[in-house]
């Protein structure tokens, strides 16, 4: 059952039951496992979910969190519960705060059991944002906030990518709020963008009055027209596709027209995920694609059939995966779950290996691209613009670099000689010091700007295009 299905399952039970809830941990019991258990996370198994998790706060000994989901052995993400009637807008989450520089979790989600709200720390590293980046309804499901959630799930969790994608829901969430309070109630700055595209006149005070109600109308009738032109694609059975599903399709897409029979399942979804985290320290994950059929779900390199990577035979009573050799000879074999694809990495990244080496990797537009003192330098990830930074700092002032150690962030370290200290870490070449890497663009960037001017450079001499 894919994720959507049961978190439906559950969403239908919420209404008949919400009447009888009525403690903390009845709604726990009935509404948050449920939803704990869709996202893949045994609630029966104390090594993978723990209930009352000990989080100690300085010196209050004791202190727990509801529930802590676990990731060898360390907590990945945290949550605290109430009971359904109350408020989300009015919890601030104090416990929450203060749980989370104490456990070093990157993730924590407050709900009560309908509402589930995501925090990380976006804002300011090991201290947790006070807005949350990500919200969820159980009483609006909708497909797009589901693909988001799922990333959360057991099969899909990996750290890296799901800070990107908090950072980019953050931000996505706050430019549709300023965007729904300036439909509302137009600012004069707002309104004058608008006029100054249209109107060529000079802008007087009636005039933004006439552009504030032109602008209202305009967008209520822009809304109304996309609702038309939906509703209109529909009854004339056309293949509408939501925005937030484009990404997804655009990997599912094949040169052949899809068979009406052929259901891309989550299963596939996720030995495809799978696949394709093995492939990543092999070539470009944006080569990397899927192709389903009937018979089974392939993943090739280049989007072409000539270059298979394996394929998956999950519709069957049994699981089998099949590999391929540099003569494209395939062999199958049986699996008893996804986690087993894990055991073959070595073939698939050697048949990746054997393609990418016949075709060039195609130009990576999205590098990270920075200037320092005037010369242009390329990264393929702004951590690794930072590593340079750091880098060149070491074999440019080798004699003061240990003064790198005396940086620091509030609660968090940012270079040690013990790589165990850090969360995510890169050596110094030519040392034995360590950095911590495990931030978003933006702070890496600022970073990159502090180790600068520790060896006297100025902030002006790093520019780096990061929008």
């Amino acid at each position: 059952m894919d994720l959507i299905d049961k978190l439906r399952e559950t969403s239908l039970r919420i209404p008949a039951q919400i009447e009888h809830i009525g403690t903390e941990e009845a709604t726990k019991n009935a509404f948050v496992l449920p939803f704990i258990n869709a996202l893949g996370y045994n609630v029966f198994d104390p090594t993978e979910v723990v209930p009352e998790f000990t989080a100690d706060v300085g010196i209050k000994k004791g202190e727990k969190v509801d529930y802590a989901i676990l990731k060898d052995k360390r907590p990945i993400i945290l949550f605290e519960c109430k009971w359904h009637g109350r408020d989300l807008d009015k919890e601030h989450a104090s416990q929450l705060f203060r749980y989370f520089s104490t456990t070093r979790v990157r993730f924590c989600v407050l709900t009560n059991g309908i509402i589930y709200k995501f925090y990380s720390d976006l804002d300011e590293p090991n201290v947790m944002d006070s807005k949350p980046f990500f919200e969820f309804n159980m009483l609006d499901i909708k497909e797009p906030s589901v693909m988001e959630l799922k990333k959360f799930s057991k099969s899909s969790f990996e750290l890296d990518s799901l800070l990107t994608t908090a950072s980019e829901l953050k931000y996505m969430g706050e430019i549709r709020r300023v965007l729904e309070e300036q439909m509302v109630n137009p600012s004069d700055e707002f309104v004058r963008f608008f006029a100054s595209q249209v109107y060529r006149g000079r802008i007087t005070q009636p005039i933004i009055e006439l552009f504030t109600r032109l602008t209202k109308n305009t967008y209520r009738q822009f809304i109304s027209d996309k609702i038309n032109d939906r509703l209109k694609s529909a009854l004339a059975g056309e293949d509408y596709q939501p925005l937030g599903e484009i990404n997804q399709s655009q990997e599912l897409k094949s040169t052949e027209k899809q068979d009406d029979r052929i259901i891309t399942t989550e299963e596939e979804i996720d030995g495809y995920n799978s696949v394709k985290a093995i492939l990543a320290e092999t070539v470009d994950p944006d080569r990397v694609f899927i192709r389903d059929t009937l018979k089974y779900c392939g993943v090739v390199l280049d989007d072409s059939n000539r270059k298979p990577i394996c394929r998956m035979y999950f519709n069957g009573s049994n699981k089998y995966i099949g590999l391929f050799n540099e003569d494209k000879k395939e062999e199958k074999i049986e699996i008893s779950s996804i986690k087993d694809i894990n055991n073959y990495s070595d073939r698939l990244k050697a048949i990746a290996m054997f393609y990418k080496a016949q075709t060039p990797e195609p130009e990576d537009k999205n590098r990270a691209v920075f200037t320092f003192k005037g010369q242009r330098y390329e990264a393929k990830y702004w951590k690794d613009m930072y590593s340079q930074i750091i880098n060149i700092m070491a074999k440019e002032h080798g004699d003061q670099i240990e003064k790198i150690l005396t940086l620091s962030g509030r609660k968090n370290l940012l270079f040690s000689k013990n790589p165990g200290d850090l969360r995510s870490s890169a050596k110094v070449e030519g040392t034995d010091i360590y950095a911590e890497v495990g931030f978003g663009a933006g702070y890496l960037i600022k970073l990159a700007k502090r180790v600068i001017s520790l060896f006297g450079y100025s902030e002006e001499d790093l520019a780096a295009d990061y929008s």
